[in-house]
């Protein structure tokens, strides 16, 4: 009764509050493909590969910035480094509405990278110094579906916004004036409300904070208050298991950002105009988040990460494929359906997969340093997707379309490796201990080393 009133404190003061942060995040990251359908490129004299170049380039600052950001935030509590993250790229959102050519724009996109590179790592250890690892999923699915509703949020708000006529400014301009005054707002309200740990959550009575406190230490981190070691991080990469999740988020993180880079270019096939094209976007948006939900709850009702992995990137996977085999112009009814596909399983492998490695890394290090280095991946994803939707092969994009389906595949394959692995692996160390355990049998507190110790046993 007690844990279920804290886990209720947590979920209404603080899940809410970074779930906008994120959506916001997800707004100003993805609105370029929304403006790019009211003419930007064609506005601010762009041609050839430099759209393909401008989306590339974010990613790049998006790897460099991760790591120094991600040792600030264990160093300085994320509570107050994500904030001024936060501020960082909603001033540059309102910054892009002002530029005039390629080179202003390029610029403009360097920075947002920058600033937004270990936000959603950062977000997440962040949940993992206040929940169980069970509690995870569902948790980490609200937070991350803000970003599924704020690409279905962006095609809509762009269907409202493109149809100002009155003014001297453009449509994509309004849309990252509103988009990036919003962001500037939520940045200021969320540095003076997030908690900056358990120990210091005004809304915990005394009982409920010794509590809480002692639920970190038994079922996440191997201890509440860990001190930043880079020399103990670095250890993480001595096991095999961390490069075959590095592999697994760049296979995942193709496919999720041809979705957020080229969605509406790829429902554009369909041949719509304009308008209607980005208000098309918002049913598979919305239904991305919505099977996130569902995919996330029933994950943690089952304990289980690996199986909801595999069954996501599958879905995506048909999705590409089956679309790839159509006419989306004569056949608009199909081709609709896989878009829901697409969505379904884009966003919902990527949270898993993340949850995944963060519920088997006790040490507070070791995951810290995890989570930025696989976001990090993930996202060096989005330059392999911006760089395969060819100009030459619009408006098919047939490369794309086969590339992503590959990684997709690779990535099932990944799953199935790592899954077997852990399966061996925990029956090994039964038998050498002669006792029958799971991971919910030995306290976080014992882990100090990770999945080094010989105690440890592998959630999958």
């Amino acid at each position: 009764m007690l844990e279920r009133r804290i886990c209720r404190k947590f979920d209404i003061h603080i899940l809410p509050v970074i779930a906008v942060m994120y959506l916001f995040n997800s707004l100003d990251k993805g609105n370029i493909s929304n403006a790019k359908t009211n003419g930007m490129d064609i506005d601010i004299g762009m041609s050839g590969n430099e759209w393909n170049n401008m989306l590339s380039i974010f990613y790049v600052p998006f790897v460099m910035a991760s790591f120094p950001l991600i040792y600030l935030m264990k160093k300085y509590t994320v509570a107050n480094v994500i904030p001024f993250m936060m501020f960082g790229f909603g001033l540059v959102t309102l910054l892009e509405a002002t530029v005039f050519n390629y080179g202003t724009f390029l610029t403009c996109r360097w920075f947002l990278g920058m600033f937004e590179s270990a936000f959603f790592p950062g977000i997440i250890y962040y949940l993992t110094t206040f929940y169980r690892r069970d509690e995870m999923g569902r948790r980490l699915s609200i937070f991350y579906a803000a970003m599924s509703f704020s690409n279905a949020f962006s095609g809509l708000l762009a269907y409202g916004v493109f149809q100002i006529k009155t003014g001297s400014l453009k449509g994509w301009q309004y849309l990252f004036l509103i988009e990036g005054a919003l962001t500037v707002i939520m940045s200021v309200i969320s540095f003076f409300y997030l908690p900056r740990s358990v120990e210091k959550c005004s809304f915990l009575t005394e009982e409920e904070r010794k509590c809480a406190i002692w639920r970190i230490e038994t079922d996440s981190s191997s201890s509440s208050q860990t001190e930043t070691s880079i020399k103990e991080a670095v250890e993480i990469f001595k096991h095999p298991f961390t490069y075959f999740w590095l592999l697994l988020e760049v296979c995942i993180g193709v496919p999720l950002y041809s979705i957020t880079n080229w969605f509406p270019e790829i429902i554009q096939r369909m041949g719509e105009g304009t308008v209607m094209t980005n208000l098309y976007t918002v049913a598979p948006n919305a239904w991305g988040a919505i099977s996130l939900l569902i995919l996330g709850f029933c994950s943690d009702f089952a304990k289980v990460r690996s199986a909801f992995i595999m069954l996501s990137i599958l879905v995506t996977l048909v999705g590409f494929v089956t679309f790839y085999t159509l006419d989306p112009a004569t056949q608009k009814g199909a081709a609709y359906f896989c878009c829901f596909l697409m969505t379904s399983g884009s966003s919902a492998s990527s949270v898993l997969t993340s949850i995944w490695y963060n519920n088997n890394i006790p040490n507070q290090n070791h995951r810290a340093l995890m989570t930025v280095t696989g976001s990090a991946f993930g996202n060096a994803a989005g330059l392999i997707s911006t760089n395969i939707f060819f100009p030459r092969e619009a408006p098919k994009y047939e490369s794309a379309m086969i590339i992503t389906a590959c990684f997709g595949a690779v990535g099932i394959c990944t799953v199935g490796v790592i899954l077997v692995s852990m399966i061996i692996m925990n029956r090994k160390r039964n038998k050498e201990s002669g006792e029958k355990l799971t991971y919910r049998d030995i306290p976080t507190y014992e882990l100090k080393e990770s999945f080094f110790s010989k105690t440890f046993r592998w959630m999958y």
